[in-house]
């Protein structure tokens, strides 16, 4: 099969780093970058750099691009691509993506069906792709009713041969409720959170804690902020919901009420080990 990868950054790089390895597929290339594109090809990544109008040669094109940029490229190439062939992207966002690529493609006889793999690294770009940068991680497809069988199927194969260790189904607005809770707003609070004064003063007084909440503070901020945007109202609802619980801890502080400060660290605790259970039963991961 031949496979056409639309943005060699970290993601879309580690994609062909790993289909590469992993799988006999044909992979082409083709980014803005040029010097990214020849690297790509010098270093084995990929089979051959291709411009956009050349898609029509590919059976499966993966977008590894923001989401206005993949809604952008999609809607300009859309008479492009091979009818019949299978049309995805990498973005942490789905709704907003599905609803701008699906029926112009569906138009021309294209399957677009919405991906997001659950991996990355506190850098971007093809230096720092790697080609096992999805093991262990999940894979989620997030199809619609009207999406193929086959095309899921395909997708959950080579998200396997990636080394994904879970493929998780889901649709387009569950996956964006979810991601806004289990990545969005942990890069907002981590962000937000190394702004404090003492940030500076911290050497020597840091230990595991300070690492793990301040990892992801060192974020991309261009993509980072298209993707809070685009998924505006769930992040909007989480950012409220962790507001108030913050004013709780504030006010029982500020008032030297023991009492509600034990409470309201035994309901965090407990809801934590509680989580902890709930997805060990079902073989996932919480940490």
């Amino acid at each position: 099969m031949k496979i056409a990868v639309v943005g060699l950054g970290l993601i879309g790089g580690s994609i062909c780093k790993s289909l590469k390895k992993n799988t006999f597929h044909y992979i082409m290339g083709t980014d803005i970058d040029g010097a990214v594109c020849e690297k790509a090809l010098a270093c084995g990544a990929i089979d051959e750099v291709i411009k956009p109008e050349q898609l029509g040669e590919a059976d499966m094109t993966i977008i590894c691009l923001y989401p206005e940029q993949i809604v952008k490229f999609v809607n300009e190439y859309a008479d492009v691509f091979k009818p019949g062939s299978i049309v995805t992207d990498s973005c942490g966002v789905k709704e907003y993506v599905v609803e701008g690529c699906t029926a112009v493609l569906a138009e021309r006889g294209v399957i677009f069906v919405g991906s997001h793999p659950m991996a990355g690294r506190e850098f971007s770009g093809f230096d720092y792709s790697t080609d096992d940068l999805f093991v262990g991680a999940s894979y989620i497809v997030t199809p619609t009713e009207d999406t193929p069988k086959m095309a899921i199927d395909l997708l959950a194969t080579l998200a396997c041969c990636m080394g994904f260790e879970k493929v998780v189904t889901a649709t387009p607005q569950q996956h964006d409720t979810n991601i806004a809770f289990t990545s969005q707003l942990a890069h907002v609070v981590s962000n937000a959170y190394v702004k404090s004064p003492s940030l500076f003063n911290a050497d020597g007084f840091s230990a595991g804690s300070f690492l793990d909440l301040t990892r992801v503070a060192k974020l991309n901020e261009h993509m980072w902020s298209s993707l809070f945007l685009c998924n505006k109202k769930a992040l909007l609802f989480e950012l409220e919901n962790i507001i108030n619980n913050l004013e709780q801890y504030k006010s029982a502080i500020e008032s030297d009420d023991i009492e509600s400060l034990k409470a309201i660290l035994k309901d965090g605790r407990e809801r934590k080990e509680q989580s902890l259970e709930l997805y060990a039963k079902h073989g996932g991961k919480n940490g």
